[in-house]
């Protein structure tokens, strides 16, 4: 099997945990394949150096070393390519992550194909000014329009498949994946939804209201949403946590479901309750 890697060097233990990680993958006889900005940090291991672009797309599965960040920027790149993805965490929470680093004599496992595949549903999110496109995102946890440096609250008008609306005064709304209701969203008192779930959830930031509460749309809905109030508030567009740029007037972003999924390695048997105890209730995050 040939692996392509995007490693988060930022992390305190990912250096150790990737070299770790190429030795047991060379032991087992894979080939590998590193985007180039990585040569200088591991010019003496048995990989091949390329551009990100042709490593990905001709491995068989990118491995994502590092945090959940580092995962999703990575489950990008291997949606975009219809490639598998597996996580080694290096980080912290390490919520999406398929190995912990003191798992990797499990790679064995890994190839030889003793895995499942997790299929998450992705959101596309497209941003229009004046009927225009000017920008299309691709995201696995969710799409978030925020105020900015401004401490006005957003007017955020929401409509579902051009028909039924709704207004929040709040300080931003985030539209979610089930992999993203224990991101962000959960953050901001939104509901945590089972993967197998596919749904799409809105969820106000610090809305001013007693009863505005997350919504759980069936995963065929189309959301536009605009903000009224764009000269005071100077909202923000962020499609997983990315850099945000700025909604005018003339705005709208339509989120609806991608066409493409990401598709996810579970190498362990471990359900979704069995991550969701494990990471967040027993560690009380």
């Amino acid at each position: 099997m040939n692996f392509a890697f995007h490693v988060n060097l930022t992390r305190t233990h990912a250096f150790e945990v990737t070299c770790n990680v190429i030795e047991e993958l060379h032991r087992l006889g894979a080939k590998m394949y590193m985007p180039l900005e990585l040569k200088e940090n591991f010019k003496n291991f048995p990989v091949v150096f390329k551009e990100n672009d042709e490593a990905v797309s001709e491995c068989d599965v990118l491995i994502a070393i590092g945090g959940d960040g580092t995962f999703i920027h990575a489950a990008h790149d291997a949606a975009k390519y219809d490639k598998e993805i597996l996580g080694i965490n290096a980080g912290n929470l390490g919520f999406l992550a398929g190995l912990e680093k003191q798992e990797l004599h499990l790679l064995s496992d890994l190839t030889e194909r003793k895995y499942e595949i997790e299929k998450r549903m992705m959101l596309c999110a497209e941003h229009y000014i004046d009927e225009s496109l000017v920008g299309k995102n691709y995201c696995l946890n969710d799409v978030v329009i925020a105020r900015g440096v401004s401490m006005r609250m957003c007017d955020i008008n929401l409509f579902c498949d051009r028909k039924s609306s709704y207004t929040y005064h709040a300080d931003g709304l985030i539209v979610a994946t089930p992999t993203g209701s224990t991101a962000y969203s959960l953050s901001a008192g939104g509901p945590v939804v089972d993967p197998s779930i596919e749904s799409i959830i809105t969820t106000p930031i610090c809305t001013h209201s007693l009863f505005s509460r997350s919504i759980i749309f069936r995963p065929e809905t189309k959301i536009e949403l605009s903000v009224s109030n764009c000269e005071l508030c100077l909202p923000l567009l962020s499609c997983d946590g990315e850099s945000a740029i700025e909604i005018t007037p003339e705005s709208k972003i339509l989120v609806r479901r991608a066409h493409r999924n990401s598709k996810i390695i579970r190498i362990k048997a471990d359900s979704f309750t069995d991550i969701l105890s494990e990471k967040l209730i027993e560690r009380r995050v």
